[in-house]
């Protein structure tokens, strides 16, 4: 199973992938690589790769990315190395990417099960704002982006909607638990 999930800034992708984590241990991560800032609470190889701008570029030009993206100034990407390694020894792989990534990964893989996480959109942005790990001209930049994010959401395999709070948390576990019923293969 190759499982691709993407949602705006702030529409609890993270948190639901976690849980999912807990339910399907056999699921591996695939762990993204980035050019921004760690986050208090991240760990680099867990939560995403985080290397310099250079380090990323490079492995632009040798061709090392399944796909790419500049997202907000900094630059996000699915290591070839991580997928092929995945489906050569039958692991299982949920991958964490951006809207248009996860598009170009269906191109190449269209065996990839995706799945886009929406929340109501004055939901996000107090989530965003709650989070504050943005200042307000990156704030904005997320706001706008995520309109681009919600016209797309058609041409993923399913849509899951996260309402607020740890119900709709668990509510959209349950949902992505039943996604990934029809497609594990007992």
């Amino acid at each position: 199973m190759f499982l691709v999930i993407c949602a705006p800034s702030g529409a609890g992708k993270t948190t639901i992938i976690k849980e999912i984590l807990k339910i399907f241990p056999f699921f591996k991560f695939s762990v993204s690589a980035t050019t921004r800032k760690i986050r208090k609470g991240e760990q680099n190889g867990i939560d995403y790769y985080f290397i310099s701008r250079e380090d990323f570029e490079k492995k632009i030009s040798n061709n090392e990315f399944v796909e790419w993206e500049m997202v907000y100034g900094d630059l996000y990407g699915t290591l070839k190395s991580e997928i092929d390694r995945s489906l050569k020894d039958g692991i299982d792989l949920i991958l964490e990417v951006e809207v248009l990534g996860a598009l170009s990964i269906k191109k190449l893989y269209p065996e990839a099960v995706t799945v886009f996480i929406e929340a109501p959109k004055n939901e996000l942005i107090k989530r965003l704002k709650n989070r504050k790990t943005e200042s307000e001209t990156e704030l904005d930049r997320r706001i706008e982006r995520m309109e681009m994010e919600f016209g797309m959401k058609s041409r993923f395999d399913h849509v899951i909607n996260n309402e607020s709070g740890n119900e709709g948390i668990q509510k959209s576990v349950q949902q992505l638990k039943k996604i990934l019923h029809k497609y594990i293969k007992n």
